[in-house]
């Protein structure tokens, strides 16, 4: 949340320095002088967005180092004291001892001899009483040197403001570090110290900035003494490592210190200034600290006539930036979209993502070797409304490009930048912490090699499923769901028309806010015909925005979970069978979609049974419901899954297919339970449409069963009543002489009995210890007590239906007790009488739900 907060990724071991030579200090008489005379740099020459410092500009920076690293960054004020944050200092509470700590003056770059560099040691450090934590302000601290500083040409202090002392809005000032160049990427070697323009925000501007969510999610609350500088449109900011350096402006010839670089939310992103403890405030406490020191720090007055700058009303509105990247006049029309020309390959599709770089897939160049070809030089980049190709002058492979379908990428430097003030425009990148809402609006865009793709699938529209239907479906057995905030394992859209065969490769396009942002690439993997998995492209913001320093990551804009939203803790998904994912049910189930298995069987347009899909292309449903009695033709029949009642759900949540033929198993002398119907076309998993798990025979050990149907065959709500499922024996004893091998018998949870009718043939249904739902039976005609299990045909459906998930064997089988009758007289043919059954139920037991 709090990027400055972090400890740095810049690594300095650092050894005993000699002092300063003679040569390079100011004589005796000269250093009470130069004490007073403060912020003058030797020279007038002038991080994130930054660049390199010339050495000796900025003479009070230093370098604070703990265990002989680089940790935060100070400004010298005198020659016995540095002025830092405190949160440097504070952890969990407690002021780290002083004597772990070092102080570097004078250093411009920290890899080298660095000669001419003074290292002194820190006698104490002194924070406010009030200071708690860095978003409740007071983030100051003091540290006083074991020994004085030598001032000299590379080494002076900077002016303090008095309490009075008021900095224009508006004005242009300068911050100073060693902290990373952007987000978790650390400044590179040799360690240069870096400098940032940054213009300083009046209290209202930056208010409002803040008031409004952006990255996190979250506002903030700005507190009196603390400061902000930067650009609403962001890209130039103090980063990670930068913590406690100075924020210093000019006025009259002198540099003035108006802040201590404190936190930020991110680096550089849009509408997040960074936060500065101002330092005025703070006059009376500093010289409280260092009175009676030998050397205490200047505070010139401010002149008056600068006194009388341009201030900031209070009600005063500020502009909220808009993305630069994203913006696209039509859907299918992205003007982003590049096209790789490469001799001896075919054409590669891209995207452009900053002014100089194009991201396309690393395999339209590895497919016959394992290195990229390194003739760039006929190497052509076809980018909209450009009237010439743009050449190549590197490239830069992901370091994982050969061996990991996720990292299949290679960046393209252009040889010239274009211009983006007209088309072609860049796409946006999705920072590690993206959270792209399920329902979001996506679309596809060309990616990769393949042959051309056609005009519709083009324009194809889909919606983002939720991270643990998409997790659960396509993820790897026992991994927790990632929560939202982490960077998802998959993308999965779910599409809003019919399949269509197309061999054409996809990335994946979602929309938040009128803005386009590259969310995956296609999982190359999945074998089908429309992608329905993609590689998140989160995990590689880091390396895009290292390699390219210019490319558009944008913050989340659509932040609206909904009513409810989804759920935020840890999850886990149900073990997955050899064919994937089977009976996936979320607690809390959707809305409408509380049994995405259950079908919808409309017969002849006469009657509806329901059904079950077993496989994508394959429904179970009861033969009676399906078939008319002494009937040999096959009926029109009609499948819709993703229905909860006769009115439709939203588009894009129901799919329906034809059936174009029902097969039975042989069963000799008898006209067997249970039909299989074969659908014209697959059905893909989502949560509207997904395979139940099968059980070769019996319950499940432990599971909770329900019996699954309508209590109005109109209006077809599914409702589910809780069962018991009665034992082998007890069964037997009930229904003598009309139970055929496989069928079993419930008893309904009190006030349940009469929830479902029984002319469409419900289901039964149980929920395992491990989380999946099986498939155990279909309601006998007529009969709302006795079900027709599937463990009799389980060779007869594995043999039809490749795909269909039976789990292992476990539980109690039903067949009746052969070689003796263990019934007593008076139970025989009792045909489930409520007084015969509840007394059975005192001798027997059952398997409780």
């Amino acid at each position: 949340m709090f990027q400055h907060l972090l400890l740095p990724l810049v690594i300095l071991a650092i050894s005993p320095i000699p002092e300063a030579s003679e040569d390079s200090v100011l004589s005796p008489a000269h250093e009470e002088l130069e004490d007073l005379d403060c912020g003058h740099p030797e020279l007038s020459a002038r991080i994130m967005g930054g660049s390199d410092a010339r050495p000796r500009s900025w003479p009070w920076q230093v370098s604070l180092n703990h265990g002989g690293s680089h940790i935060c960054g100070g400004s010298l004020i005198a020659p016995s004291w540095v002025l830092s944050a405190a949160h440097c200092f504070v952890n969990n509470g407690t002021l780290e001892p002083a004597a772990e700590w070092s102080v570097l003056l004078g250093v411009h770059s920290q890899d080298g001899t660095l000669d001419g560099v003074q290292v002194r040691a820190v006698a104490a450090i002194l924070v406010p009483d009030n200071y708690s934590s860095v978003e409740l302000g007071a983030d100051l601290a003091l540290l006083r040197l074991a020994s004085p500083a030598r001032l000299g040409r590379a080494v002076r202090p900077v002016c303090l403001p008095r309490a009075s002392h008021r900095f224009a809005y508006g004005t242009a000032c300068w911050a100073t570090g060693w902290g990373d160049v952007q987000e978790k990427d650390p400044l590179p070697l040799p360690w240069v110290l870096q400098e940032v323009e940054l213009k300083l925000l009046g209290e209202a501007a930056c208010q409002c900035l803040y008031s409004r969510p952006g990255p996190f999610n979250l506002t903030f609350q700005l507190l009196p003494g603390m400061l902000c500088a930067g650009y609403p449109e962001g890209r130039r900011d103090t980063c990670q490592g930068d913590s406690g350096g100075p924020l210093v402006c000019e006025e009259g010839g002198q540099w003035f210190q108006a802040g201590i670089t404190s936190f930020g939310f991110g680096c550089g992103r849009r509408n997040r200034p960074g936060v500065f403890t101002a330092v005025a405030p703070y006059e009376a406490w500093i010289r409280e600290q260092v009175m009676g020191s030998e050397s205490e720090p200047a505070f010139p007055s401010q002149s008056p006539g600068l006194q009388s700058g341009s201030w900031e009303l209070k009600d005063e509105n500020c502009t909220i930036a808009l993305p630069e990247c994203g913006r696209a006049p039509q859907p299918g029309a992205w003007p982003w979209e590049a096209q790789v020309m490469v001799p001896g390959f075919k054409p590669c599709h891209g995207a452009l993502v900053s002014e100089s770089w194009v991201l396309v897939p690393a395999s339209c160049f590895l497919e016959s070797t394992d290195s990229p070809p390194h003739d760039l030089d006929n190497w052509r980049v076809l980018l909209p409304s450009r009237p010439r190709a743009e050449q190549v002058a590197r490239l830069v492979p992901h370091k994982n490009a050969s061996w990991d379908d996720t990292s299949d990428l290679v960046l393209l430097q252009l040889r010239a930048p274009v211009n983006l003030s007209v088309s072609p425009r860049p796409v946006c990148l999705p920072h590690p912490e993206h959270y792209f809402l399920p329902g979001s609006r996506c679309r596809l865009a060309r990616w990769g090699s393949s042959g051309p793709a056609s005009g519709p699938a083009a324009l194809l529209e889909a919606e983002l499923l939720g991270g643990w239907w998409c997790h659960c479906l396509y993820g790897r057995q026992g991994a927790l769901v990632p929560p939202p905030g982490h960077p998802p394992h998959k993308l999965c859209p779910t599409y809003r028309e019919e399949e269509k065969e197309n061999e054409s490769s996809w990335s994946l396009l979602c929309q938040e806010e009128g803005t386009w942002f590259l969310a995956g690439i296609r999982d190359f993997s999945s074998g089908c015909l429309r992608p329905r998995a993609f590689h998140p492209l989160q995990t590689h913001g880091p390396w895009i925005g290292h390699v390219t320093r210019g490319a558009y990551l944008e913050d989340q804009l659509a932040w609206d979970w909904g009513s409810e939203g989804e759920e935020t803790k840890t999850q886990t998904c149900p073990p997955r069978t050899e064919h994937g994912a089977c009976g996936l049910r979320p607690e809390p189930a959707p809305m409408g979609l509380l049994w995405p298995w259950m079908a919808e069987v409309h017969v002849a347009g006469d009657r509806v049974c329901t059904g079950i899909l077993v496989a994508p292309g394959w429904v179970l449903a009861a033969t009676h419901c399906v078939l008319r009695p002494g009937s040999t033709t096959v009926p029109y029949i009609e499948v819709y899954l993703g229905r909860a009642g006769a009115g439709p759900l939203p588009q894009g949540q129901q799919v329906s297919r034809l059936v174009i033929s029902i097969r039975l198993p042989r069963h000799l002398g008898l006209r067997p339970p249970l039909a299989l119907l074969e659908l014209s076309s697959r059905i893909e998993p989502s949560p509207s449409a997904l395979s139940i798990c099968l059980h070769p025979g019996g319950i499940p050990l432990g599971a909770s069963c329900w019996v699954l149907g309508w209590k109005d065959p109109q209006d077809r709500v599914p409702i589910a009543a809780a069962v018991s499922i009665l034992t082998s024996r007890l069964c037997h004893c009930l229904y003598q002489g009309i139970l055929t091998p496989g069928t079993l018998c419930v008893l309904y949870a009190e006030g349940q009995e009469d929830r479902c009718e029984v002319a469409s043939a419900p289901l039964l249904l149980c929920q395992t210890q491990g989380g999946s739902w099986v498939f155990v039976g279909i309601a006998l005609q007529g009969s709302r007590e006795l079900f027709a299990t599937t463990g009799p045909e389980e060779a007869w459906i594995s043999h039809i239906v490749r795909e269909a998930h039976f789990l292992a064997p476990s539980g109690s089988l039903y067949s009746p007790p052969e070689g003796s009758n263990l019934c007593p007289l008076d139970m025989a043919g009792a045909s489930g009488s409520s007084s015969t059954v509840l007394f059975l139920l005192l001798l027997t037991p059952l398997i409780q739900d």
